[in-house]
């Protein structure tokens, strides 16, 4: 589970921001829109909210801040291997901070541990890198790094002489340390790599629920029935999917190609199928009628895209991170969607949602708890700021959010200005 997540100096964000899904000492709706993880040794429970929603006008960089924690997630999953540079793009608008790193930092609730990991790197090196631990109620140092200079907390075991000198400069220690066997580092890498899916521009596909709908539905797995059964409770009213392999027409991709290039690509791609999906549809009156996926309106596609990696995350309690979650999707959909996350049968392992949204018929206190509502604006030196709406405290169940919101009490809303009349 997520905790909390924080950046600077990553894109349009120079300031540190942070995203918190700890909850409010409310009552409101505990029991289906926060949840209450396991933690010995503490004296009060950390509480986390179940869905987290992001407004803010285009340009304010909401995506930024998903594309920053995308960003650290990439670097631990690779960083061990052999890498020229990191995806990391300072804050452009202030000369002094191109040469500075990027910063990144995480709490993450593992198997009853809440971990605090993180580092600053530029885009050759690492610069800094931090892990904390409280296992038992008290914080534990497992390791700082600073430079060259490593200092080892007593509790961290291995050997970890030899996986510091196993660690490159543009390398992260965590991830060495997992590669070279560390049982001890692992659940945190891997928290980053399977229970993490993070969906922002160019970082998806409708290729998970393609080879989901390969198989047949399991007591212990996701298949092409639970695929259907999701887009019909949705109203798309889908019969059957299918999906065949079709081998790539390179002939037709390449005719925009330089012909010196053209026998190399062929012989690369000879032989590699695509997967070709019609989904059938059941008009009444007959057999069902299939249709070419790509011949599908843009809503299908988005939804059938969604519908994988939504019934994964659910039924395995993972945190899902996504970008414009109503893009093509209608607002009652969205509403849907959202609410999956709010109940305790369709989400019985407490997965969570963070997503960042224009849908202001959504913004209200039917569907989310005040402390599940962030905002995002750029002020003039183009810097992105985030900050929570219960820092204007709305009176529960009283205030019109989305009213307020469009009116300008929160801010995070464009400033638009008539255009000058065209001369005749």
């Amino acid at each position: 589970m997520l905790v909390e997540f924080t950046a600077s100096n990553f894109m349009s964000i120079k300031d540190k921001v942070c995203l918190s899904l700890v909850a409010r000492p409310s009552a409101d709706r505990d029991s289906t829109h926060v949840l209450t993880p396991s933690l010995p040794g503490l004296s009060s429970p950390i509480r986390l909210v179940r869905a987290t929603a992001i407004y803010g006008p285009n340009a304010a960089g909401k995506t930024n801040l998903l594309i920053a924690l995308s960003a650290m997630q990439e670097t631990i999953n690779s960083s061990a291997r052999s890498r020229d540079e990191f995806q990391v793009v300072p804050f452009q608008f202030d000369s002094r901070c191109r040469d500075r790193p990027s910063v990144f930092d995480a709490t993450v609730i593992i198997g009853g541990i809440r971990y605090q990991y993180g580092f600053s790197a530029t885009k050759s090196r690492i610069l800094n890198e931090w892990l904390f631990a409280w296992p038992h109620g008290r914080v534990q140092t497992w390791f700082e790094r600073s430079g060259d200079a490593y200092s080892f907390g007593p509790r961290l075991s291995g050997p970890k002489n030899a996986w510091k000198a196993a660690t490159r400069p543009n390398s992260l220690f965590l991830s060495t340390a997992v590669a070279l066997n560390s049982a001890q580092l692992k659940p945190i890498a891997d928290w980053f790599l399977n229970s993490l899916h993070i969906a922002v521009p160019g970082i998806w596909s409708d290729s998970f629920t393609t080879s989901l709908c390969r198989r047949d539905s399991a007591i212990d797995e996701i298949g092409k029935r639970d695929i259907i059964d999701f887009l019909n409770r949705a109203d798309f009213s889908i019969e059957d999917i299918s999906v065949a392999d079709e081998e790539i027409p390179v002939e037709m991709a390449m005719k925009d190609i330089p012909e010196i290039f053209r026998d190399e690509i062929a012989k690369e791609f000879k032989g590699r199928k695509l997967p070709r999906v019609s989904l059938a549809h059941n008009v009444g009156g007959g057999q069902p009628t299939e249709l070419d996926f790509h011949l599908e309106s843009q809503g299908t596609q988005r939804i059938y895209a969604l519908a994988g990696p939504w019934l994964d995350v659910l039924r395995e309690g993972t945190t899902l991170v996504i970008d414009e979650i109503e893009d093509s999707l209608h607002t009652s959909l969205v509403r849907h969607l959202i609410n999956l996350f709010h109940s305790n049968k369709t989400n019985p392992k407490g997965a969570q949602l963070i997503f960042t949204t224009h849908n202001t018929s959504i913004l209200n206190q039917e569907i989310f708890r005040r402390d599940q509502i962030w905002f995002c604006e750029r002020n003039r030196q183009l810097e992105t700021k985030l900050f929570p709406l219960t820092q204007f405290m709305p009176r529960k169940g009283f205030e019109n959010l989305e009213r307020s919101y469009l009116a300008g009490r929160y801010g995070a809303i464009p400033y638009l200005q008539d255009l000058e009349p065209i001369p005749d």
